[in-house]
């Protein structure tokens, strides 16, 4: 495994530009850093991340993630989230591999497989040598990009099987199956992400994901790690903080823009969650010159 695991640190080391770098096959990226991040917030996408060196921390909800070497997880809900890069250096880089979630696909493989284990849904997995060897095999058409339309969806098709098979698979069942409780909750996590300025209505959620409100409450906080409304709470957070950074001025209109009735109660929560008053953080940013990002590291 070490050795498959060196060849993809150097491969992504080859072709990786800055932190983040979506490659030439479809739905691929690949994230490198030689330096330590501070907590980062963002919109983790449905993906599997891959993190083949370094160590990552994950903040969702009330769940912490911890990303060692050679572990996954799979991120089957959109979930607003503050990400960490706590080791990485110049000797030895975070390195990962991202690889963003086709339910129809998931959905065509479990025709003929069913998935094979049930677990923690807020606990990364070792990879196993079968996964590894696909990544390797998907990674070298980086140096042949010629075969990347003929043979990345064949490898796709197989690492998508491979994590079914794998200790998530149970979590890509539930999102590929229309009745599945994950597919369920993303209809929901969709509402409030379209009307997240707005008052939310539980009863009509539950409604919308065909749950009574008592199972919905628990679904959705096994699927989010956190409640309907501090789902949408860290939503309006997450834009507040992109407005503030995209047009400078007042956060107190900003507050109302992203659904807060009290600037007071918004430039509180705002400094709970990023550790400065909305102004103020918004010049620490922009004098940095750092870019807010909404995908998955």
């Amino acid at each position: 495994m070490n050795e498959i695991l060196q060849e993809l640190i150097a491969m992504v080391g080859r072709h990786a530009r800055g932190r983040r770098t979506k490659t030439a096959i479809p739905r691929v990226t690949i994230g490198r850093s030689e330096i330590p991040t501070p907590p980062l917030p963002e919109l983790c996408q449905p993906t599997t991340l891959f993190v083949l060196q370094g160590t990552k921390t994950v903040l969702i909800g009330d769940r912490t993630l911890a990303y060692g070497g050679g572990s996954y997880f799979v991120y089957a809900v959109e979930t607003p989230a503050t990400s960490q890069l706590i080791e990485a250096s110049i000797a030895r880089p975070y390195t990962a591999i991202a690889f963003a979630i086709d339910t129809e696909l998931i959905a065509g493989l479990l025709i003929d497989h069913g998935a094979a284990f049930n677990g923690d849904s807020f606990v990364t997995s070792r990879v196993d040598d079968e996964l590894l060897d696909a990544w390797r095999r998907m990674l070298r058409l980086l140096d042949k990009p010629a075969e990347i339309p003929v043979l990345a969806p064949l490898l796709e098709r197989e690492i998508a099987f491979r994590l079914l098979q794998g200790p998530q698979g149970e979590k890509l069942r539930q999102l590929a199956r229309a009745d599945g409780r994950l597919s369920q909750i993303r209809r929901a996590t969709a509402w409030i992400r379209a009307h997240y300025n707005e008052p939310i209505d539980v009863t009509q959620l539950a409604e919308l994901s065909h749950m009574s409100n008592a199972a919905f409450h628990r679904h959705f906080k096994a699927a989010t790690a956190m409640s309907p409304i501090q789902y949408q709470k860290q939503l309006r957070l997450l834009e507040a903080r992109h407005l503030l950074i995209a047009k400078p001025g007042n956060a107190a209109q900003v507050a109302f823009t992203v659904g807060y009735e009290s600037a007071s109660q918004f430039s509180r929560e705002y400094a709970r969650q990023f550790g400065l008053p909305p102004a103020r953080d918004a010049a620490r940013l922009l004098a940095k010159g750092e870019a807010l990002t909404l995908e998955i590291d």
